[in-house]
């Protein structure tokens, strides 16, 4: 496998496979991908129950142009019945919850390669995400970001982790390590996801948009979410309006202008413009385009 360009997401939401009310409406949203969950929102004797709804809710969540995602279960003997139920040519990426370590990434990855070829399926095009939620799996950030071309994205799991080091969730805990997800996955070329700050509470959104305008600055690309008003609020912050763009075009025009003169940088609305903003500027341009 080759490495392949990175999903255009903003916001991706989360949805029970046998929550037919929710996965009814799902595609309403707005969000640019929808998890269906066969992990925490399941109890365990419904497992079957939402391998085998899972077709026709991928049918359902995808019909207005969003990605179907699936988030599996982490135990083998959970997640191999789950991924020949998830491989399928509707849906895009898997999410692997509690990832231990590259190998992990590259066993799964082999598997999925078996389901994917079953399935008449390029192999390889099925993605991954990967969630990182154990204190054994933060020193290996690097490695699973870079594990696999199927890697995508990669979060830190913000409450199994806070949960394993006997932390309360919140920004002095989530900096630390969102921004070692960051480095690790910018380094990799795949999508940070997540943000610093509250997920659960959909009752603050203003704390909501707080956060994540805070984590765009530095960083994030991609959050996923479990409540359909938070899913605007996100497409918002982590997208670009036209403001920034039109900004960022007038910018890269100016230093045009300037190295057509003989000059290295140039002053553009009060601030000096060098090399590495016009860069950040034209990556700005890029994520607006997709």
């Amino acid at each position: 496998m080759t490495a392949m360009s990175l999903p255009a997401w903003r916001s991706l939401m989360f949805v029970p496979a046998t929550g037919e009310r929710f996965v009814a409406k799902a595609h309403t949203r707005g969000a640019d991908g929808i998890i269906l969950d066969l992990e925490d929102s399941i109890p365990l004797p419904e497992k079957q129950a939402a391998r085998d709804a899972l077709a026709k809710a991928a049918e359902t969540v995808g019909q207005s142009g969003a990605d179907v995602l699936v988030r599996v279960n982490r135990p083998l003997e959970l997640c191999i019945p789950d991924i020949t139920a998830a491989v399928m040519p509707k849906v895009k990426a898997l999410m692997l919850p509690k990832v231990m370590g590259p190998e992990h990434i590259k066993l799964l990855s082999e598997v999925v390669a078996v389901r994917e070829a079953a399935m008449g399926m390029a192999v390889g095009s099925t993605r991954f995400i990967a969630l990182v939620e154990t204190p054994d799996a933060i020193p290996h950030l690097h490695a699973i970001a870079s594990a696999d071309p199927r890697m995508a994205a990669m979060s830190i799991g913000v409450e199994d982790l806070a949960m394993e080091i006997e932390a309360q969730p919140g920004a002095d805990m989530l900096y630390h390590y969102g921004m070692a997800n960051v480095t690790a996955c910018r380094a990799a070329r795949i999508l940070p996801l997540g943000s610093i700050g509250p997920f659960a509470d959909f009752n603050d959104l203003e704390g909501y948009r707080a956060g994540l305008r805070r984590s765009r600055r530095l960083g994030f690309a991609v959050a996923a979410c479990i409540h359909p008003t938070q899913v605007p609020i996100v497409n918002e912050e982590y997208g670009v309006s036209a403001e920034e763009a039109d900004r960022a075009r007038r910018l890269i025009a100016a230093f045009d202008a300037a190295v057509a003169e003989g000059k290295a940088a140039v002053a553009f609305e009060g601030a000096m413009v060098d090399i590495p903003v016009v860069e950040r500027a034209k990556r700005l341009i890029a994520r607006a385009r997709r």
